[in-house]
């Protein structure tokens, strides 16, 4: 049985994710999550995460009985197979290929094999995850032609009908803010803010008016822009 209206969503705790969440809750009748830990480096998002979603059933209480259980998976085989700045201490930098070395070879795509095979479990064939083609860095298991056959394949594979949900795809850092406001409003937008974490690094120590991070990597570059922009708009 496949409960169309029904969601699991790829829930780091960052931003995006929160967008998505967020955007399952205002679309779907039940929205369970799934996070993945993978040796990375700003593993402190798998604390922000539950953090994230302890606020949210409190401060939208209407959307507390519509969120359901919370996996997390040890993937810590990524960061074994790895050689990136994202699952080491090494500095941030592009590499001959023009991606930059936080890019972990096929991430996504185990993310979604996997969350598949929950969903598979648990009758849930709707996956929300915040990849994105227009604010990125150039990660290609972002883009909507590598989720589309990654969708084909895992409805094949599993012979079920599975959906890959990208509410972030074609809008900007900005749209994603602005998302997220129109979804969860002002209460939505402080949990962002104070509670999510994006910054490679891993850095909580700093707080800017966007939220928490060193400000200085590629993801909290992205967020501040995107912050600024909506703001000024």
């Amino acid at each position: 049985m496949n409960n169309h209206n029904f969601a699991l969503v790829l829930f780091s705790g960052g931003q995006d994710s929160t967008a998505c969440l967020a955007y399952a809750l205002a679309n779907f009748d039940k929205v369970e999550t799934i996070g993945f830990d993978y040796g990375q480096r700003h593993s402190i998002e798998l604390e922000q995460r539950l953090i994230v979603l302890e606020h949210i059933r409190t401060a939208l209480p209407s959307w507390a009985t519509k969120l359901g259980e919370d996996h997390v998976l040890d993937l810590k085989i990524l960061r074994d197979i790895s050689d990136c700045a994202l699952t080491s201490k090494a500095e941030i930098a592009f590499d001959k290929n023009g991606l930059p070395n936080t890019f972990v070879p096929a991430r996504n795509l185990l993310f979604l094999n996997f969350a598949a095979a929950v969903g598979y479990r648990r009758a849930i064939h709707n996956l929300i995850g915040g990849m994105c083609e227009t604010d990125f860095s150039g990660y290609p298991d972002c883009r909507r032609k590598t989720l589309d056959a990654t969708e084909h394949s895992l409805s094949l594979g599993m012979a079920q009908d599975f959906k890959i949900i990208t509410p972030l795809m074609y809008i900007d850092k900005a749209a994603t803010w602005a998302l997220a406001s129109d979804i969860g409003g002002e209460k939505l937008t402080q949990i962002i803010i104070e509670h999510t974490h994006t910054c490679y690094i891993g850095d909580r120590e700093h707080r800017h008016v966007w939220g928490y991070g060193c400000g200085e990597c590629p993801a909290c570059k992205l967020r501040k822009s995107g912050y600024e922009n909506w703001v000024a708009a």
